[in-house]
């Protein structure tokens, strides 16, 4: 018979399942064709779970500038079908949040996707890149930032 305590520390394990779950339904959705923008985020979304660490999740505007405005709109119209399953994507990383704090093994599995829950709900046009090129993007806006009031 297995105790809370038992499967309690067996849930970090969790986290590559929750992986790989979504990589493997991104990969579903992108060979779909139609569903391809959610897919390739989910896919990425799942690569950003195996090594979440040295990752993090931009989008692919804030990389590129200039995206196909065809693609663009599609992916928008992609993204608002998606909504309510985000919504539900939402909710159970979540609870897999609030499970995972209950052991402090759990913790750091419990923060990597507390901290992408955003991806979670819109994953269309998110790319997975080190964490440097996400620092240098925030640094970039933050001087863009301060341009715009010191003149």
């Amino acid at each position: 018979m297995r105790t809370l305590g038992n499967i309690l520390w067996h849930f970090p394990f969790f986290g590559f399942v929750t992986a790989a779950l979504y990589w493997l339904l991104g990969l579903l959705l992108t060979i779909t064709i139609v569903a391809a923008p959610i897919g390739l985020g989910l896919m990425e979304f799942g690569k950003f779970l195996l090594a979440p660490f040295g990752r993090a999740m931009v989008s692919k505007a804030e990389l590129k500038g200039e995206q196909n405005a065809l693609w663009q709109s599609y992916s928008t119209i992609i993204m608002i079908l998606y909504i309510p399953f985000g919504l539900v994507f939402v909710v159970i990383s979540a609870i897999q949040v609030f499970l995972s704090c209950i052991s402090i093994i759990g913790i750091p599995v419990a923060l990597v996707i507390a901290k992408s829950l955003g991806t979670v709900l819109n994953p269309v046009n998110k790319v997975c890149v080190p964490a440097v090129v996400a620092e240098e993007l925030e640094r970039r806006k933050a001087t863009a930032e301060v341009a715009k009031y010191v003149g």
